[in-house]
């Protein structure tokens, strides 16, 4: 008998969640239409639509990875105001590409080939990033205020030595930097842009198979261990799913200040997937994280772009809803 009534009591919560990701599906893919064939001239159609469709698939795949990466990082970190880029993965992007035209030249930056390029970051990233992770949070630590100062001190290093190479090297080799450390969807290659899709849809559908264990994990360590488990080997996968999407995300379109701050764009997502799904089961949640933001950015460029004339930026709103969240979930003590 009990378990009957609670199955007719969890009935109509499930029925709500998958309206709620149904409504939010059928949105995006009306959005994504209207990005696709409305404004269509009489010239030449597939020329646009391929253009579109790379810019199109370069929105999901950041907004996917930024969602997810935000999501798994404040589980691990269990905190609701963290996400990864406060440990400054734009600066250290930024750092190597300094670096490469500093040692290679111009010449010899431009002969890397794009598919060896992205490979590389992503392994310098991944690799940089799980080490740094891992030491910061790897054991479990409940210092979230050293977490957060230890990543903007690395952000500001990591922006400082790239600072410190570029007045080394000529103006010509400069430029060259700029170009390509400036973020832009529709740089994103179509050969790369498949790579950087499976890459990310893989880390989703492990994250999504690691749900039960990741609502686990969110309890906190000691719980965690007491319920049987693995701890520090969660915490290790979690990271390096993590470092994965964000190094994707970055290698694929460069730094993600296209948001203003991806911190804020990480903080928005999450708030509103948590209030959306009113559940802290990762199933559900990390679906609805990747629906809103490419909700997001699909609707606000479409809207920014081709109604505004590309006269405002996103970023603008982001941060100004971002900040305005963020003083929410200090008045409200909802830090933890």
């Amino acid at each position: 008998m009990a378990d009957t009534a609670l199955h007719l009591t969890a009935m109509p919560a499930g029925r709500r969640k998958t309206r709620m990701l149904l409504a939010l599906s059928v949105l995006l893919a009306a959005a994504s239409a209207l990005w696709l064939f409305q404004g269509l001239g009489e010239g030449n159609r597939a020329f646009i639509l391929q253009l579109r469709a790379v810019k199109l698939g370069a929105l999901l795949v950041v907004a996917a990875a930024v969602a997810v990466s935000t999501m798994l990082f404040q589980t691990v970190a269990a905190n609701r105001v963290l996400t990864p880029s406060i440990m400054g993965f734009d600066s250290l992007y930024v750092l190597l590409q300094t670096a490469m035209v500093a040692g290679l030249g111009v010449a010899g930056f431009a002969a890397i080939p794009q598919l060896t390029k992205f490979l590389a970051e992503l392994v310098l990233m991944c690799g940089l990033a799980v080490l740094l992770f891992g030491t910061l949070l790897g054991r479990g630590t409940r210092d979230i205020g050293r977490t957060i100062l230890t990543g903007v001190i690395l952000g500001i290093m990591f922006r400082s030595a790239a600072g410190l190479l570029a007045r080394l090297i000529d103006p010509n080799e400069y430029a060259v930097v700029q170009a390509a450390s400036t973020v832009s969807f529709t740089r994103a290659d179509p050969v790369l842009l498949p790579i950087g899709a499976g890459l990310t849809a893989a880390a989703i559908g492990v994250a999504l198979w690691l749900a039960p264990r990741l609502d686990v994990l969110a309890l906190g360590r000691d719980t965690a261990v007491s319920l049987g488990l693995r701890h520090g080997r969660m915490v290790v996968v979690t990271l390096a799913l993590v470092a994965l999407l964000v190094s994707v995300a970055t290698a694929l379109v460069g730094p993600l200040s296209v948001f203003g701050s991806p911190a804020f764009f990480g903080l928005v997502i999450a708030g509103l997937a948590h209030a959306l799904a009113r559940s802290h089961r990762h199933d559900v949640l990390l679906p609805a994280a990747v629906l809103i933001a490419a909700n997001i950015l699909v609707i606000g460029q479409m809207v920014f772009e081709r109604l505004l004339g590309q006269q405002a930026a996103l970023s603008v709103v982001i941060e100004f809803a971002g900040g305005l969240f963020f003083l929410y979930l200090l008045l409200k003590g909802r830090i933890r």
